[in-house]
């Protein structure tokens, strides 16, 4: 059973009525974000019971040292983590002397819990009796701030029912807080400093290794019934925390407000000297402002977004809603502003995979935000892994490949790699092949090229030398084999000819190939400075071009398809139907060793081919390879499901195209994995996105243009979604009847429809 708590709606994720045992699985659904920092929504009143504390600010992380029984040469020394930041959420609030706990009030009614995706914030609202007997109301709404994304801001209000009441707010920042996830339990922040000005309040701290500097900051305001309140806080210092007391007699039903701007500056983007002034100067911003007016701004920031991201589907609320809250998380986490930061696969929402950057970015997020921003964000993720191309040559030479050749990371914050398990690390190499896609991808969308002789070349030449080296000359075969690999189905490592590496590493191989080519033809400049840092030679370009040639392929005559791999067909193919429900997520339920032996597949892996390579392959050959390996794939990743849903759409599959589409779009919603409690699929929801618009929109660039061939779900009733495709907007709205496009722009574009070329007129609709 899937959870389903989560109330029904457009535009917000709503939770009524406590739960203990939902608790931390909505710190994770709840959770609120603006690029540069993030936290789970935790409760900002003092909460007893189990619950997953974690804020996190934007590129700090910490290496914590690898731990493995069995030392390997060529183990990365650390993983990456994200760290947990000092909190500054935290207000204790007293009545008469007692802690208002939701663990251990006496009753708890109205729980109400609402995170509008609209308008970017997060509130809260309950009853409760305390122990002492005192009836009390709660409301409490924050926000992160996109327009001073250093700062949040709070209003926590409570109001005593049934007597006065002397009531106490704490206001505390906090640097002793720990990570839920370390090796070895290291120490991952050095307190420097905790200091006070008025009602300002200041932890400067730096984490160990890495040495990023921080200053966590705070400043409160007061209200009673409305009214500013002016009190001389008690001080409260120690080595790792500061808290204010501020501490009213409130009549029976009147109301007691604290209003709490908080957050970071960090030393990426202020000298590491001035980070308290830098706070000083976001607090006199943010508190002239005041809350409200913040949050006007908070609405502004996000309709922008919205105006071009937003999908609407009408006539199916839980698909409307999984989009948003896709989208939503996706624009929380990376708004592209600074091209030092890339996407966790679980944003600011938790701490698995160590918030670190994986191929997910290129193979998912980025045709997300070449179309629903300005093409420089995407210029920004690809330039991301040129600045790191240095260290992809070192991560290459560690594993004993020469001469330039490149291996990016499997999982990286700094370029090198710190994934710690051998089968990932050493094996799931197909990550390179995806790096080379996204630039391919960029220019095939942008038609922007420079990017290619400026810097992606030489990307794709450290590429194109590592899988001419990783490659191996099979006398037997008479062709080139890769051994030893891991592909996008996890559940096979260390497998001989993986045919999605096989086939991407030709690919890459002749993709670099054509660029050197065109770059020495049309960029003579370029091509001369290239040529001096990688001193390629004709003899290396042939050296490749026969890998590239004679690479080798398995291949099942009997059913007319490629091979996952060599030994595919010597597994037991039980499909998934005829697999007992009881062992399911087999991830949870059997060992590796059985896992490995299965045919079960974790996510596309032909079939991720098939998706990037598509013009390479007819329509039947699709069907026959996604008939062959979708009833032994499992899903348990949640890269899965969108390139199923993109497929099944393109094979006219639309009852199976939805549901694909329903499980990415509410993974963490309905909790399919059984595991939100860890934090959100961040990178997956980008494929939510491409199911809509590749999937049922039946996106593509063809013939340098953008092509259309719209399906639509019998479930719904319309849909619509916009692309920016070159500068210019354009919307596609979808319903049973028709397909309409309009376009906002200067310049007349011309577009495929089913095939057929429709010209569309700035500032006009064309309907077909």
């Amino acid at each position: 059973m899937n959870q389903d708590y989560i109330k029904s709606n457009e535009w917000s994720i709503i939770e009524e009525g406590f739960n203990a045992e939902r608790v931390k699985s909505s710190e994770s659904l709840f959770s609120i974000g603006n690029g540069a920092m993030g936290q789970r929504a935790n409760f900002e009143e003092t909460y007893t019971g189990d619950t997953f504390q974690g804020s996190y600010i934007a590129g700090v992380y910490y290496p914590d040292k690898t731990r493995v029984g069995w030392w390997k040469n060529g183990y990365p020394e650390y993983f990456a983590k994200v760290l947990n930041a000092p909190n500054w959420i935290g207000i204790n609030v007293k009545v008469n002397d007692e802690q208002v706990d939701l663990n251990t009030c006496s009753k708890i009614t109205e729980f109400r819990r609402e995170l509008n995706m609209k308008e970017g914030w997060l509130s809260r609202t309950f009853k409760a009796t305390l122990q002492n007997g005192i009836e009390i109301s709660v409301e409490a709404k924050r926000f992160l701030s996109l327009e001073l994304d250093e700062v949040g801001a709070i209003k926590y209000t409570i109001t005593p029912l049934n007597s006065n009441a002397t009531i106490s707010f704490e206001p505390y920042l906090d640097s002793g807080i720990t990570n839920e996830d370390t090796n070895w339990d290291a120490k991952f922040w050095n307190t420097l400093n905790v200091s006070t000005e008025g009602n300002q309040a200041f932890i400067e701290a730096h984490t160990m290794k890495t040495e990023f500097h921080t200053c966590t900051f705070m400043e409160s305001q007061l209200e009673l019934n409305g009214k500013q309140l002016s009190i001389q806080p008690e001080v409260v210092k120690s080595e790792k925390k500061v808290s204010f007391n501020y501490t009213a007699e409130v009549k029976e039903k009147e109301s007691y407000t604290i209003f709490k701007f908080a957050g970071y500056t960090a030393d990426r983007n202020h000298d590491k000297s001035e980070l308290v002034l830098a706070a000083k100067s976001v607090l006199i911003k943010a508190t002239s402002l005041g809350f409200n007016d913040l949050l006007e701004l908070q609405k502004n920031s996000w309709a922008k977004i919205w105006e071009t991201a937003d999908i609407t589907i009408s006539g199916d609320v839980k698909a409307q809603q999984g989009i948003r809250f896709n989208i939503f998380q996706l624009n929380q986490t990376y708004l592209g502003t600074d091209p030092l930061l890339n996407i966790g696969p679980k944003g600011f929402t938790g701490e698995k995979y160590g918030g670190s950057t994986y191929w997910d970015t290129e193979a998912y997020c980025i045709p997300f935000y070449m179309a629903t921003k300005d093409e420089k964000v995407a210029r920004n993720l690809l330039e991301y892994r040129y600045h790191h191309l240095d260290r992809a040559i070192e991560n290459a030479e560690k594993l004993g490949f020469t001469n330039g050749a490149a291996l990016y990371p499997m999982v990286t914050m700094n370029g090198e790699e710190c994934h710690n398990e051998w089968e990932i690390t050493f094996e799931e190499i197909h990550r390179n092949g995806a790096i080379a896609f996204a630039i391919y991808n960029y220019f095939r969308y942008t038609g922007d090229y420079s990017y290619i002789p400026e810097k992606g070349l030489e990307v794709l030449i450290g590429i194109a030398r590592f899988w001419q080296q990783r490659a191996t000359f099979s006398t037997a075969k008479d062709k080139y084999v890769i051994l030893g690999v891991t592909g996008p189905n996890e559940y096979e490592n260390n497998v001989n000819n993986n045919w999605y590496t096989n086939y991407t590493a030709k690919w890459c191989i002749e993709y670099a190939l054509e660029s050197i080519a065109k770059v020495a033809k049309d960029y003579a400049k370029d091509y001369e400075r290239i040529l001096e840092k990688t001193q390629i030679t004709n003899e290396e370009l042939a050296a490749w071009k026969k890998v590239a040639e004679n690479m080798y392929f398995p291949y099942s005559e009997k059913h007319d398809v490629f091979l996952q791999q060599d030994g595919f067909l010597d597994k037991e193919l039980v499909s998934v139907a005829d697999l007992d429900k009881s062992q399911r997520p087999i991830n949870q339920k059997w060992s590796w060793d059985r896992i490995l032996r299965s045919p079960y597949i974790k996510q596309a892996d032909i079939l991720q081919g098939f998706y990037f390579f598509e013009d390479h392959f007819s329509k039947e050959q699709l069907e026959k390879h996604f008939d062959f390996y979708e009833p032994f794939t499992v899903h348990e990743s949640s890269l899965s499901p969108c390139v199923h849903s993109i497929q099944a759409a393109k094979l006219d599959r639309m009852d199976q195209a939805y549901e694909f589409y329903l499980r990415t779009s509410r993974l963490d919603l309905d909790d399919y994995n059984k595991e939100v409690e860890e934090g959100l699929h961040i990178t997956s929801m980008a494929g939510t996105w491409m199911s809509i618009v590749e999937g049922f929109g039946g996106m593509r660039i063809k013939e340098n243009k953008l092509s259309f061939e719209p399906k639509i779900p019998k479930q719904w009733d319309g849909y619509s979604f916009k692309v920016n495709f070159r500068n210019q907007i354009l919307k596609v709205s979808v319903n049973h009847e028709k397909t309409e496009f309009e376009l906002e722009g200067t310049e007349e574009l011309e577009v495929l429809f089913e095939s057929k070329s429709i010209k569309i007129s700035p500032n006009s609709m064309i309907t077909v």
